[in-house]
């Protein structure tokens, strides 16, 4: 069993930067690639990005090419979000996922309760 807890949330201007972090307060992740969705509201929750075990292979949906990085480090047990050049249509709930890499784009096995992001025009 895994449970995951995400913090960095908050409220930013247009332009600016947030990292997200999400950690595992049971279980280790290592073993797990990880993921991060978003929904906005009134929206259908999306996919942002995900990467694997290692590290090695990351994915980003288009809109947040370039903008968005994620990253792991298995020996803290954490896995980031670097949010760069945050626009108002990024602002929405945030949340982590961890499970198989085969699910982990569509029914992560895992979730964490969400942080909420707001970036203001």
């Amino acid at each position: 069993q895994v449970q995951l807890v995400e913090s960095g949330g908050g409220l930013v201007q247009a332009g600016g930067s947030l990292r997200l972090s999400c950690a595992a307060s049971e279980g280790s992740l290592s073993v797990h690639a990880m993921g991060w969705f978003r929904q906005a509201p009134g929206k259908e929750r999306e996919l942002v990005t995900t990467i694997n075990w290692s590290g090695s292979s990351t994915y980003y949906v288009d809109s947040v090419k370039g903008r968005f990085t994620i990253s792991r480090d298995n020996a803290k047990n954490t896995v980031y979000l670097q949010m760069n050049s945050l626009k108002p249509e990024d602002r929405a709930v945030y949340y982590c996922t961890a499970g198989d890499l085969s699910r982990i784009s569509r029914t992560p096995a895992y979730w964490g309760q969400g942080t909420q992001v707001t970036v203001s025009s």
